[in-house]
């Protein structure tokens, strides 16, 4: 033993070692790490770090200590780390070794023993003292020349049986918080599985696999190499032949329970790790990949490289958060409590929400959604897309059936059964369809102070948080003045409909008229004639064509005749095929007829009878042997007989054509008016009379108090988001003082000729960051002149 050489310890080939880069940017997260602790769960900024994982008794804490070189993790049987602790691993010039815990400010821990004692006595005060776990972690640095920069989090160990105060579900809790850790991407997994166990079945491997499924950012610990069966090895398993990880897997031996109970340091551990990994045939060859010392070089290399394919990511997402929680403070205001000061701050609450209010449904708010349609182009949408198209679909002869028509025009001739005037039922059925349109127009009205409500709660909806009374009050003014608006919109909308309704313009130059209505329905009416058989006989063909001869001039003369009277048969010709009907007028009415004018002279003399005779007077001569003849009582509903005469049909035509062109006209109207009469009553009225009726209604000295009072919640989230914000400018600065060569490093990782696997850093050359020694012990870099800049805005 005299005569073997002693390999170097971690404290001889650490010393040797100086990584600016190393050196610049591990404290960097170290710090950042420490300040945005301050924040605890809040914090939503991902740091890059190592989580060490592992199942119970994996060996964990004996790699840990290793990397350290010092005892100072609690030990027992059973489970021994039940918080997080993150270890930030400090390298010094000075031959000062001790620890540093965040929640005890300004004490130095030179006995390490005492730092077992510490990380005890803070577990049980969070977790209890009979084996609970909690998720709040401790935070220890320890400085020593003897350690490289590496920050790690242990996590607790993956236990299958709870034990003390642990719940039955203890195996799925931890699972949960390792998970939380690792699933991040700026997170490195160390991967602990001792090496008396199967690699597919471990607990450490299996849960890094759920997180990192592409083995990008995990590293295999293989620890206890010296205890596996003889004449078996770990070969296979460093070089990654069993489960492949991007980063490689490294071998440690770690002391027994034996060498603890003994108090065997942990130098005479490391010396006797190396002369075993030495006089091993297999491991010899593989002395990059074995020993802690090698573990910690490597490490330090890629946690190195992991921060600077982050740290641009990082310092964006910092400023991202600062802008945002200045903009959320800022939000909050202040507090004042002198009327002067509470008056000046609603009159601007309540100018500002003006404002806010018109530019949202003018669309020129800078705050609007780009998700979805909102505030003014809302508005336009329920007048163009929803009330314009709506009235378009609509027939004004849907919902008639010839049956009610005919039953109109039948009703309008009273007991002149054998005339018709298109006039009379026209008027009646277009007055009932104009009607129907009163419900979408108040229906579009009703849409619209809808809009106006929505777009009001989502005014200033930050900023009138923390005055929840404020809010409430300036709702019910809200609500109450834009219900004021509706009303005369309604009133108007029902003018609207009125003035349709009470003159049927027939003489408007789209209406169709009577004309060219007869014109177009006698077309239908013959398109739709169907062919009598050829068989008949000559006397019925002869018979039908006089009967059809009859009736197109019975036709004729019932559309020719004057409102008020009847044209005699005398004075109508018969029409030739395709010959156009000279239709006489009426001027009898008080609007222009749909069929022009005409004078009243028209009429044919209608001869007296002149025998008169009283039918009351009894019959002379009849002899009374007779019975007398009754009469059966009408119907207490008459219905028309469902069969169509041709002449009914042409009527019906005729009175559906004129429906369908003056509806046309009047449902142009109403889509011109209502939109225009919702905009001025409604709209135009909010944006411009609501500051007024604020300052009205609101604007009190007595209630300045009482609407200007803060929750307590708010007053809450003030100091939370004022503590937030300190943070992330402390951050800030903190990632200034970078070196500017770190920002040239390219992102990622790239596998070169190492046969290691480790990753090495592009842009920057190898000799110039790290000169590695034939063993593999030790690398050396050169001094670098480095920069920072102060780039924080000065108005945050």
């Amino acid at each position: 033993m005299a005569n073997e050489q002693v390999p170097p310890s971690t404290s001889s080939s650490s010393t040797d070692v100086v990584s600016p880069l190393g050196n610049s940017v591990i404290p960097i997260v170290n710090k950042l790490q420490d300040i945005f602790s301050q924040l605890g769960s809040q914090s939503t900024i991902e740091l890059p770090q190592v989580a060490v994982v592992g199942s119970q008794s994996s060996g964990k804490s004996s790699v840990l200590e290793a990397l350290v070189g010092r005892d100072f993790l609690p030990r027992g049987s059973d489970i021994c780390t039940r918080r997080p602790l993150v270890l930030q691993l400090v390298q010094t010039k000075s031959e000062e070794e001790y620890g540093e815990f965040l929640h005890i400010t300004g004490k130095k821990f030179y006995d390490f023993s005492e730092i077992r004692r510490e990380i005890r006595a803070e577990t049980d005060r969070e977790a209890g003292g009979n084996k609970g776990v909690s998720d709040k972690q401790i935070r220890l640095k320890i400085f020593s020349p003897n350690v490289l920069d590496i920050t790690l989090v242990d996590l607790p160990g993956i236990t299958k049986v709870p034990v003390g105060d642990q719940p039955s579900d203890i195996e799925a809790r931890i699972r949960t918080m390792i998970m939380s850790y690792i699933k991040v991407p700026s997170c490195l997994i160390l991967a602990v599985t001792p090496a008396n166990s199967d690699l597919a079945n471990s607990d450490a491997l299996q849960i890094a696999g759920n997180a990192d499924p592409d083995g990008l950012r995990t590293i295999g610990i293989i620890t206890k190499l010296d205890i596996m069966d003889r004449g078996t090895d770990a070969r296979n398993l460093l070089y990654g032949k069993v489960i492949p990880l991007r980063l490689g897997y490294f071998g440690v031996v770690n002391r027994s329970q034996e060498d603890i109970l003994l108090n065997r340091s942990i130098k005479d551990a490391l010396i006797a790790e190396e002369k075993f990994f030495r006089s091993h045939p297999v491991y010899d060859s593989l002395a990059d990949r074995c020993g802690v010392p090698q573990l910690a070089k490597k490490l330090n290399q890629i946690l190195v490289q992991h921060i600077n394919a982050i740290l641009p990511g990082l310092k964006s997402r910092i400023s991202s958060a600062l802008v945002s929680a200045a903009k959320e403070h800022a939000s909050y205001g202040e507090i004042t409590e002198s009327k002067a000061g509470q008056g000046a701050l609603l009159l601007n609450i309540l100018s500002k929400y003006c404002e806010a209010f018109s530019s949202m449904v003018d669309g020129k708010n800078e705050e609007m959604s780009t998700s979805e349609l909102t505030g003014g182009t809302r508005i336009h949408y329920i007048f163009q897309s929803i009330f314009v198209k709506s009235l378009e679909e609509v027939d004004p002869c849907e919902d008639l059936t010839d049956l009610d028509i005919r039953t109109a025009i039948q009703n309008a001739t009273g007991p002149k059964s054998a005339l018709f005037v298109p006039e009379v039922p026209f008027e009646v059925l277009i007055r009932k369809q104009i009607a129907r349109l009163l419900d979408p127009s108040l229906q579009c009205a009703r849409f619209i102070y809808d809009e106006l409500i929505k777009i009001s709660h989502r005014c200033m909806v930050n900023e009138l948080q923390r005055f929840p009374v404020l809010r409430k009050r300036m709702d019910e003014v809200m609500s109450n003045f834009l219900r004021e608006g509706l009303e005369p919109s309604e009133i108007i909308i029902g003018h609207i409909i009125d003035m349709e309704m009470n003159y049927i313009n027939t003489s408007h130059p789209n209406f169709i008229g009577g004309s060219k209505a007869v014109e177009i329905a006698l077309q239908q009416v013959k398109s739709s004639r169907v062919s009598l058989p050829i068989s008949r006989q000559k006397d019925s063909i002869e018979f039908d064509k006089a009967a059809s001869s009859e009736r197109s001039l019975k036709t004729v003369g019932i559309l020719a005749r004057q409102g008020n009277g009847i044209v005699a048969d005398q004075a109508v010709r018969p029409v030739a095929d395709g010959e156009k009907v000279a239709l006489p007028v009426n001027s009898t009415w008080g609007i222009s007829s749909i069929f022009g004018s005409a004078s009243s002279d028209s009429h044919a003399p209608v001869k007296e009878n002149s025998s008169k005779k009283s039918f009351a007077e009894p019959l002379h001569g009849v002899e009374q042997s007779f019975a007398m003849i009754h009469l059966r009582e009408p119907p207490a509903v008459l219905r028309p007989s469902e069969s169509l005469t041709e002449q009914e049909a042409m009527e019906i035509a005729i009175t559906k054509l004129l429906l369908r062109s003056y509806y046309d006209i009047v449902r142009k109207n109403i889509q011109d008016y209502i939109p225009k009469a919702i905009m001025n009553f409604l709209v135009v009225h909010a944006k411009r009379d609501l500051h007024n009726v604020f300052i009205k209604k609101l604007y009190r000295e007595n209630l300045f108090e009482e609407m200007l009072q803060e929750p307590d919640e708010v007053a809450m989230k003030r100091k939370r988001t004022r503590e937030t914000l300190r943070v992330l400018q402390q951050a800030f600065r903190t990632l200034d003082e970078l070196p500017l060569e770190t920002e040239t490093v390219e992102k990622g990782y790239s596998v070169g000729a190492d046969p290691t696997g480790l990753p090495r850093i592009h842009g920057l050359p190898t000799s110039s960051m790290y000169s590695t020694s034939s063993s593999g012990d030790s690398y050396s870099a050169s001094p670098r002149h480095l920069k920072s800049r102060n780039t924080l805005p000065t108005n945050l």
